[in-house]
């Protein structure tokens, strides 16, 4: 028995997974994304969670493909070291974006199925509402794609649906309370609340958080006075203050604005509302944020939906329904396991936007993935956007929530971006591409790297080494390929190096992968650039204080490297060359 722990024991402990990769055989030229992806055949999940250290009773099999992983995985593994955290994130997009997802991709089957290395690839869920858009899936592209690509775009194990449910439960209970608080006396909505079971009157544990945030220190139903029992029941909610609004996993112009409680047994309650994308609910952040089950419910307590008529918040934790929403997000929380057209392991989990949240896959994900790789492993996770909101809310946000430290941001960029930043036409989906990005244009390309130069700053103010991953289209020329490499090397990042997944698999990725291990072997100089709590409490960012503008303070200088933009004549001399 002491034989059989020890030998449990050790096969806890970092090991290098004896995965078997899937094989590619590219076609030239690469054809259409689902005709890559249904070529392939993917391993059976439960194989694939086998291979990489997940024990029978941690997984919930959906399907052939796709898993939910258990969060008690993170009990078992917590004496295990991390691995390493790689963040992919991209210039400034264009319309026809940049591919982070497919650079993310690229990069795991190059570290794993190439170079033997515990790699794992964190990706979010994309919404159905791009899905079937102009903007297409989030799968990845060419032969750097996760499988089967229509299971990954369409439902998944249905998390988004989940979050819509939770959020329209919501939704119902502010204006069901709104109505019943217009057509009832305090007392009888005193009684509706706290119903006699049985001849049995008693608080519920919310209820009680309730009369503890409203200061009344009573736990018996029948002693509250008559003012307290009003206190109690009535929220006093203001219509025109509530932000909470109805969502759903499709594009319906039709329903961004709606007039609701039109119906007569709505007794004359109507207001204007509107449906939002599920994906911008805020039980998306949450979920995005959170890291037990215990944890998302106390930030789904605290969401605020409305104001009262005294100006002051008020939460699903004053409506009650806090257990409601935890118990429809139950199975949503735990991450899903799928892989990549190379038999890599992937998980895809929660999917808010950079615009309206922090943009970025979920911290249960990456804390369990970086668990499973191990300490010589890597976690590669995107940010949603460009470095200048997702990477950046990545940091703020994301890292100050998990704890965790990035070692490397991999920086995204494409000649053809670089030409549209340096004063190329316009650029629009569907429409042929103009000769500027389809011909060599050096000056285009060198014009345009401010903006690489800019992203790379960014990244450097934070302590974090940047690797350049140039993702290489038909159409660029070597000459501006090198060009974008040298002047992102200039610029100070860590290494620039084209990359070729797309059309040959993770093979073509193997020069970043190397590059990504060589940074990510330097000590990490992270840093926060603010304190949370001095920006709460100092009134000094941007704001009036008595008519005086008060200006923002100048971020910290990066400990990692001394900023330097190139001028106009060195760029000219660099383009010169590369003409030669």
């Amino acid at each position: 028995m002491v034989s059989g722990r020890r030998r449990w024991f050790r096969e806890q402990q970092y090991r290098r997974w004896r995965l078997h990769c899937l094989k590619l055989q590219p076609l030239s030229p690469v054809p259409s994304d689902i005709e890559i992806s249904r070529a392939q055949t993917p391993k059976a999940v439960d194989i694939l969670a086998k291979e990489i250290g997940l024990l029978a009773d941690e997984i919930e099999i959906y399907g052939k493909s796709k898993a939910k992983v258990r969060l008690s995985l993170l009990e078992r593994l917590k004496d295990q070291a991390d691995g390493k955290y790689v963040l992919v994130a991209g210039i400034t997009p264009t319309p026809l974006g940049e591919g982070k997802s497919t650079v993310t991709i690229g990069l795991v089957q190059a570290l794993t199925a190439h170079l033997n290395i515990n790699s794992f690839a964190c990706l979010r869920q994309p919404s159905q509402g791009p899905t079937f858009g102009v903007k297409g899936g989030a799968a990845g592209g060419g032969y750097a794609q996760v499988i089967p690509m229509e299971e990954f775009n369409l439902h998944l194990t249905g998390d988004i649906h989940a979050i819509t449910a939770a959020n329209n439960l919501l939704a119902a209970a502010i204006d069901t309370r709104i109505l019943h608080e217009n057509t009832q006396t305090d007392k009888a909505l005193y009684n509706r609340l706290v119903a006699s079971v049985n001849g049995v009157r008693e608080f519920s544990k919310i209820q009680l958080a309730r009369l503890k945030k409203l200061g009344i220190n009573k736990t018996d139903p029948s002693t509250l006075t008559e003012e307290e029992m009003r206190k109690f029941a009535r929220l006093d909610i203001d219509p025109s203050t509530i932000t909470w609004q109805r969502v759903m996993d499709t594009n319906d112009r039709f329903l961004r604005k709606i007039t609701i409680g039109q119906g007569s047994t709505e007794k004359g309650y109507s207001r204007q509302a509107q449906f939002d994308i599920a994906v911008a609910s805020e039980v998306m952040a949450v979920l995005a944020l959170t890291d037990s089950l215990a944890d998302m419910k106390e930030r789904l307590d605290r969401m605020v939906v409305a104001s009262d008529s005294n100006g002051q918040p008020v939460t699903t934790g004053d409506l009650g329904v806090t257990g409601a929403l935890t118990v429809l997000m139950k199975d949503a929380i735990k991450p899903n396991l799928m892989q990549t057209l190379e038999g890599t392991p992937v998980f895809v989990h929660a999917g808010p936007f950079a615009n309206i949240a922090h943009g970025n896959s979920s911290v249960l994900a990456d804390k369990i993935a970086l668990k499973l790789v191990g300490e010589e492993g890597y976690v590669v996770t995107e940010a949603g956007f460009g470095a200048d909101i997702g990477m950046e809310k990545f940091f703020n946000i994301k890292c100050r929530a998990s704890g965790l430290v990035p070692s490397v941001v991999v920086l995204v960029a494409t000649v053809r971006a670089l030409k549209m930043h340096g004063g190329g036409p316009s650029v629009t989906a569907g429409v042929p591409l103009k000769k500027e990005y389809t011909e060599e244009n050096l000056q285009l390309v060198a014009d345009g790297c401010c903006n690489l130069e800019k992203q790379i700053q960014i990244a450097h103010l934070f302590g974090v080494p940047v690797v350049v991953a140039l993702n290489v289209f038909k159409t660029d020329t070597r000459a501006e390929i090198d060009l974008v490499c040298e002047l992102a090397k200039r610029a100070g990042a860590f290494n620039a190096v084209p990359c070729y997944h797309w059309s040959i698999g993770g093979k073509g990725s193997v020069d970043l992968a190397q590059a990504v291990r060589e940074a990510a072997s330097k000590k990490s100089h992270f840093q926060f650039l603010y304190d949370v709590q001095t920006l709460f409490h100092q009134e000094c960012i941007q704001r009036r204080i008595d008519g005086i503008l008060v200006p923002v303070p100048a971020p910290p200088q990066s400990r990692v490297t001394e900023e330097r933009h190139l001028s106009s004549l060195e760029k000219l001399e660099i383009v010169s060359e590369h003409r030669a």
